[in-house]
């Protein structure tokens, strides 16, 4: 198998450009598309489809990594225009693209009015065209990657290529910073961890991000990855308020790539991390408050 346009992402311009990418693959199967963006990039995701010679419906498999809606927002409505491209998914992830009623009600409780224009509509995306992922699908190895959000999965080419989704970080293209994306409420540190350990011991040589763009530099990045990681969760652990937390992350990317911050801020919002690290050591306190 070999990937279309050496795994340049189509720029889906959300909110700005290098926000989120979808990567185009040749599979065994016809083209795929790994993961989708919201439905509010659709014109844009149309637009980087006929820049590469194909139309919507020349699609026949989605490979999605998790359902957030920066990822998969947009499955029912591509389902509902060609009405034969196959979703592939986790298996705890396909229930919520068959009924995103609770995804949506979540996302609208986290962003009031932003809603209809950050993502747009979430169709359901009927049984027929939901299929749950395995261990190999079209060529590619399937592996469960949580730690981001616990249902998701990366893919990893017969070329080496591992298209991560959010599991090997957010890196905007051409930077060097790497950011590791904690919205709640799934965060599991000791699951990422183990991920980070599984993509290691694969040695892809490279990495396609979602946010933003394809690097080969495997180890380094993810060396930079597990080290932001660790220091944002400490900061969390220790007490650190968020608007504190926002200013250190902010110091952080400036120290690396100063022209970047903002578009960093807009691919992984830096109130999402500390809420989403806030509940995973809150919900630790509770839990050991609760053994003992």
């Amino acid at each position: 198998m070999t990937t279309l346009a050496s795994a340049q992402p189509i720029d889906l311009h959300h909110i700005d450009e290098r926000v989120i990418g979808v990567y185009l693959l040749e599979t065994l199967d016809g083209p795929a598309l790994f993961d989708c963006g919201p439905t509010s990039c659709l014109p844009y995701l149309k637009a980087g489809l006929a820049d590469r010679g194909l139309d919507l419906t020349d699609l026949r498999h989605l490979l999605l990594s998790h359902i957030h809606l920066d990822h998969a927002g947009a499955a029912g409505v591509l389902v509902r225009q060609n009405p034969w491209l196959q979703v592939h998914v986790s298996e705890v992830g396909a229930p919520h693209l068959a009924d995103p009623t609770r995804l949506e009600a979540s996302a609208r409780r986290l962003y009031g009015m932003s809603f209809d224009s950050l993502w747009g509509e979430l169709a359901p995306v009927p049984d027929s065209n939901l299929h749950p992922v395995g261990d190999r699908l079209l060529g590619l190895e399937v592996i469960p990657t949580p730690g981001h959000a616990w249902h998701h999965v990366s893919y990893l080419d017969a070329d080496g290529t591992l298209y991560a989704g959010d599991a090997a970080g957010v890196r905007i293209a051409p930077g060097r910073f790497v950011l590791p994306p904690c919205p709640p409420p799934e965060i599991d540190l000791e699951a990422w961890e183990q991920s980070i350990e599984e993509i290691e011991r694969r040695s892809p040589g490279r990495l396609a991000l979602i946010h933003f763009g394809a690097f080969d530099d495997v180890p380094e990045h993810l060396a930079a990855l597990r080290e932001t990681l660790r220091t944002w969760s400490e900061r969390v652990e220790d007490g650190m308020d968020e608007e504190t937390f926002v200013a250190a992350g902010r110091y952080d990317i400036e120290q690396v790539d100063p022209e970047l911050v903002a578009g960093y801020d807009e691919a992984a919002p830096l109130w999402h991390h500390f809420r989403g690290l806030d509940r995973y050591w809150r919900k630790r306190r509770e839990t050991t408050a609760w053994t003992e």
